[in-house]
């Protein structure tokens, strides 16, 4: 009997009104209101210069992106791996005559698993070269996922993955560093350099004789790694102070730069903690039967590249020639963000990028937080839905994906909050950001604001801007629960999109009501009584 009320409403605003409502909406208003209204309010639009940098703290990454990237509407971008790398055991012993066969890296790109994307490659008469064993081989191979052009002209866009040796220390997990931060290699020596065809793969070799497996390698792509460098650097150490501890290690090897050589093709991601280096190696180990007789025994040791090492995407932009270097001209300097917007800095497109590149910036004008307020005054209107409705401008009409989540937050001097939706209305179904059509140029998204909206008209809290960008918030592991407003993928999400602002023919009627614009606006649905 107490939730009858709600429903009723619910059923009476939706069958009043053309706009869709949000499913808590019901629970904001009196039980006893007898009419809905949906209109729509054009809104100031802006974008925000972040300098393409973002400052982040190194141990929040749980994804790195690899690779490079060239449109012409955002410009080029080439995003490196930079890591810390950490010894397995310290004050290793290695043997005696220790000498290194290989040093293979392993990457665990996200790859696409659908079956038709997948290419399974048996051989019935392989011969395992360890003691020449007649065996099967099998390989699966997967298309990694990516960010950018598959191909360029007829051909799978190439890239050539480098290691570098990073001669800066990188400090602390726990530190913030720069996305752009420009760090010293070591040039003069490539450890590795190797083509990439934008797959991985798993491989399993089974005996012929009994079936058992030889070999089982999850799915990963390796490159081999330069022995001499490694020989000197690690096992020719064995015995010195810079491998007995952490401490010294981290500073006398400070860390790799994973790369690619060419400035156009895709972006690829992968888990930071999953890569690794492996060293293998022969020693001499003598007979304890008395004999004497001394063998060469393969050996090996790894580096560890996981979770307590420094690493993050280092994105360095080539803006010339762009359409989005002039929008940038007349954006907000992020460093202004919190003084008042002027005409000039109203923005027909607005252009939005992860990884350090722009925001925008949304603000409700005071003719429309006044006509609301003498509605409500007069009318006793109760506020069921508020949201802000961006759409995909014409101009961004390309095949690559669109973004899916947003980040959203209102500018507050001192404060880094979620949107009050997101904390009163948690428990109603509430959804920050719906999206529509996001294969189409017609694609558009709504952002949820009904709380903010209620406060601002209702009891006459403070209209702040809302800053959006692209990226999506990150949750506890366990139970779920979003990390904070500032615990987000933003570092190393690769998509942009181009949206419609203000309609700059009509910026006087900023903030008026209006009918079947695309521009930037704010859609609410109201009961009157």
């Amino acid at each position: 009997m107490k939730l009858f009320p709600l429903v009723l409403m619910g059923v009476i605003v939706l069958n009043s009104c053309e706009g869709e409502l949000d499913n808590f909406g019901s629970q904001l208003v009196d039980g006893n209101a007898s009419e809905g209204y949906d209109k729509a309010y054009s809104l100031i639009a802006y974008n925000v210069d972040n300098h393409d940098v973002q400052k982040v703290v190194t141990s929040q990454y749980d994804s790195v992106r690899i690779g490079a990237f060239n449109e012409d509407v955002f410009g080029g971008q080439k995003v490196s791996y930079i890591t810390q790398l950490r010894l397995n055991t310290y004050n290793p012993d290695f043997g005696k005559n220790p000498v290194i066969d290989s040093v293979v890296l392993t990457l665990k790109p996200r790859y696409e698993t659908a079956t038709d994307s997948v290419k399974t490659t048996t051989t019935e008469d392989y011969v395992y070269p360890d003691g020449n064993v007649a065996a099967k081989k099998v390989v699966t191979t997967y298309p990694v996922r990516k960010y950018g052009k598959y191909k360029i002209g007829k051909d799978v866009a190439p890239l050539t993955i480098k290691v570098h040796e990073v001669m800066d220390f990188l400090g602390s997990p726990a530190d913030s560093i720069n996305t752009n931060k420009t760090f010293t290699l070591n040039t003069d020596k490539v450890l590795g350099s190797q083509a990439f065809n934008g797959t991985v793969n798993s491989v399993v070799i089974t005996k012929d004789s009994d079936a058992s497996e030889l070999l089982n390698r999850a799915v990963s792509f390796r490159m081999k790694l330069d022995n001499a460098f490694f020989q000197d650097k690690i096992i020719a150490k064995q015995g010195n102070q810079v491998l007995k501890d952490a401490a010294s290690f981290i500073r006398y090897f400070r860390g790799i730069s994973i790369s690619v050589e060419q400035n156009d093709g895709y972006l690829f991601s992968m888990a930071p903690n999953d890569a690794g280096i492996t060293i293998y190696y022969k020693n001499d180990v003598t007979a304890t039967d008395g004999t004497g007789n001394v063998t060469r025994t393969k050996q090996e040791t790894t580096l560890n590249l996981g979770s307590s090492n420094v690493h993050l995407s280092q994105v360095i932009y080539s803006r010339a020639g762009s359409n989005y270097g002039g929008a940038m001209v007349k954006a907000v300097d992020i460093k202004n963000i919190l003084n008042p917007i002027t005409s000039d800095k109203f923005a027909p497109k607005l252009y939005m990028q992860g990884m350090g590149g722009s925001s925008i910036g949304i603000k409700i004008p005071q003719y429309t937080i006044d006509a609301l307020k003498q509605k409500y005054k007069d009318d006793k209107i109760g506020i069921v839905s508020a949201k802000i409705r961006l759409y995909n401008d014409e101009s961004w009409d390309n095949s690559y994906k669109k973004p899916s989540s947003l980040l959203v937050q209102e500018i507050i001097k001192d404060t880094v909050r979620f949107l009050p939706d997101m904390t009163t209305l948690s428990s109603a179904g509430y959804t920050l950001v719906k999206t529509t059509n996001l294969s189409t140029k017609e694609a558009y998204y709504d952002i949820g604001i009904t709380a903010s909206l209620k406060d601002i008209i209702e009891k006459n809290s403070k209209h702040d801007n809302f800053i959006i960008n692209v990226g999506s918030y990150l949750s506890n592991s366990s139970t779920g629960a979003l990390l904070g407003q500032t615990y987000n993928d933003r570092p190393y999400n690769p998509f942009r999109i181009v949206l419609k602002g203000i309609d700059e023919n009509n910026i006087n009627n900023i903030g008026h009501e209006i009918q079947k614009s695309k521009n930037a606006q704010l859609r609410i649905i109201y009961t009157k009584k």
